[in-house]
């Protein structure tokens, strides 16, 4: 069973945050790959699939950002996972907009999500970074952040999240460069 982590802030103000990116990506996953309909557990709301030939247990903590770690930490501790099971699906603000990355470990770069999943699951996870770009002056980051897509950006994010759910069966396989490959092949103007 692999563990993949949208980090995200439930309820319906968030919903069309840049933060929370992670969700939309695992809930673009859970709708292309007919997993079971979410349930309640582990902190947040999981959702039970295949793709490919891998079990994958797609969570979305509702501890909020913050507190994320605690709902991973649950998954883990239930399926008895260790952090190389675990996937974390997460708004990146150094990437440029619409930019997929792929790494294993790595800082925090003051994402309170992965600092909380750091905090109880160790460093050695994998992190999917999905650009939201920089506004420019670190006054300007928590505004960008917590502010809604533009409209005039919605296709853009939707040819985003359909190409990450589509290429999921790399991800699932442990091919991250050819994820990241094929992703950026989809999103080529």
């Amino acid at each position: 069973m692999q563990i993949w982590v949208g980090l995200g802030n439930p309820g319906a103000k968030y919903a069309m945050h840049r933060h929370n990116v992670g969700f939309m990506a695992v809930d673009s996953i859970a709708a292309l790959h007919r997993f079971d309909p979410p349930k309640k557990a582990f902190h947040g709301w999981a959702q039970q699939g295949r793709i490919g030939g891998e079990r994958i247990l797609l969570l979305k903590p509702s501890t909020f950002m913050n507190d994320s770690g605690q709902s991973v930490r649950a998954a883990m501790d239930f399926f008895k996972r260790g952090p190389g099971d675990v996937t974390a699906f997460h708004d990146e603000l150094d990437l440029a907009p619409f930019k997929v990355k792929v790494k294993l470990g790595g800082g925090t770069a003051g994402h309170n999500g992965l600092r909380s999943t750091e905090a109880h699951i160790g460093n050695d996870f994998r992190r999917v970074r999905i650009g939201i770009g920089h506004p420019g002056h670190k006054d300007k980051v928590t505004a960008h952040v917590l502010g809604n897509y533009a409209k005039a950006e919605t296709d853009r994010l939707a040819e985003m999240l359909g190409a990450i759910a589509a290429e999921a069966p790399r991800l699932a396989q442990g091919d991250d460069a050819r994820f990241m490959n094929e992703v950026a092949l989809r999103l080529q103007d």
